[in-house]
C-alpha cells in the first residue's frame, strides 16, 4: 500500500461508520497498544465486534486484520521512545514467560526474513563486496554490533575494509571522504534509524560508490540509497532491539563471501591458526594440555 496507516485513517475518517470511527480514534491515540491487540482485544477495548475491526481493516483496503496490525507495527516501531517499549513490553509478557516468549518470537522473525529477503538483492550484494576494491562499514548505535561482526570477519578476508566510527558529522565525512564508485558501503540502521547512517550511505550514492542497506523493511530511509536491499525481520523486547534475525541474515552474507573467495579464506586461515598456536592466543581445555 503506498499510504501509511495513519494517513488513510485521516483520508477516510470522515465517512467511516460509528464503531469503525472508535477503532480509528483509538488506534491514533494508541498506536503502540493497538499494535499488539489481537481483532478481538481491540474490540473489546473499543467496545465493538471483532467482526468490526475485521471490516474496519477491509474498509481501509488491507487483506485481513493481520495485515493492518502488520502496517502498524511496521509503521510504530520508528516512534515509540525507550519508555514507551519498556510499557508496552511489559504488558506483553510477564517475568514467568519472558525467556519462552523472546525465544519464539526470535524465531519467528528469522522465518519470517528468510521469506520476504530478495535473494537476487543478497547475490548482488555478494558480488559487490568480493569486486570492489575498498569496504566501508557503517552502523551506529545497538547496529555498532552487527557492524563490528561484519568488519571483523571481512578484514580476514580482504585487504582494504574500513568500519566507520563517528562521534561527529565532520568526523564522518572525514572518514569517508576517498569513497568512490569502485568501492562498497555497507550500512546497518534498525528502528528507530540513524541520521548518520543515513548521511553516510547517501554521501557514498551521490560518490558513486555501491551500496548494501541491511535494514527491516523498504519503507526505512536506507532503502533509498541501496543497490543492494537486504531486509531482515528486527523489533523490540522491551527497551532491547531484537537484532537476531540481522545477525543470522550477516551470517549467510559472510558465508557467501568466503565460498566466493575460498583460496584467499583459506590461505589466510593456514597462516591464522600457525600464529595462533605459535603465539599460544587461545587457551587450551584439560584435555589439550594433557
Amino acid at each position: 500500500m503506498e499510504k501509511d496507516l495513519f494517513s488513510l485513517i485521516d483520508e477516510r475518517l470522515p465517512s467511516l461508520s460509528k464503531g469503525h470511527k472508535l477503532i480509528a480514534n483509538y488506534i491514533l491515540s494508541h498506536y503502540d497498544k493497538a499494535a499488539f491487540m489481537t481483532a478481538q482485544k481491540l474490540g473489546k477495548t473499543v467496545g465493538v465486534s471483532e467482526s468490526t475491526v475485521v471490516r474496519f481493516a477491509s474498509e481501509l483496503g488491507y487483506d485481513g486484520y493481520p495485515a493492518l496490525q502488520r502496517g502498524l507495527q511496521d509503521l510504530m516501531r520508528n516512534k515509540l521512545t525507550a519508555v514507551q517499549r519498556i510499557k508496552v513490553s511489559s504488558e506483553q509478557m510477564n517475568s514467568d514467560d519472558v525467556l519462552e516468549t523472546v525465544l519464539n518470537l526470535d524465531i519467528e522473525r528469522i522465518h519470517t526474513t528468510l521469506e520476504e529477503i530478495s535473494k537476487d538483492d543478497f547475490h548482488r550484494a555478494v558480488d559487490m563486496i568480493v569486486s570492489c576494491d575498498t569496504i566501508y562499514i557503517m552502523g551506529t548505535r545497538s547496529s555498532a554490533a552487527i557492524a563490528s561482526f561484519i568488519n571483523y570477519y571481512l578484514s580476514l578476508i580482504f585487504p582494504h575494509v574500513k568500519l566507520v566510527q563517528s562521534t561527529t558529522t565532520s568526523e564522518l565525512f572525514e572518514k569517508i571522504m576517498r569513497i568512490d564508485s569502485k568501492d562498497v558501503m555497507i550500512g546497518v540502521s534498525f528502528p528507530r534509524y540513524s541520521k548518520q547512517t543515513l548521511k553516510a550511505l547517501k554521501y557514498a550514492h551521490n560518490a558513486g560508490a555501491k551500496v548494501i542497506s541491511i535494514t527491516d523493511s523498504t519503507s526505512s530511509p536506507l532503502a533509498k540509497y541501496a543497490d543492494a536491499l537486504l531486509l531482515a525481520r528486527s523489533d523490540m523486547a522491551s527497551f532491547v532491539d531484537s537484532l537476531v534475525a540481522p545477525l543470522s541474515l550477516v551470517n549467510a552474507l559472510l558465508v557467501a563471501v568466503s565460498i566466493r573467495n575460498i583460496g584467499r579464506v583459506t590461505q589466510t586461515f593456514e597462516k591464522l591458526e600457525k600464529i595462533w598456536t605459535d603465539y599460544d592466543v587461545y587457551a587450551k581445555n584439560e584435555d589439550d594440555s594433557q
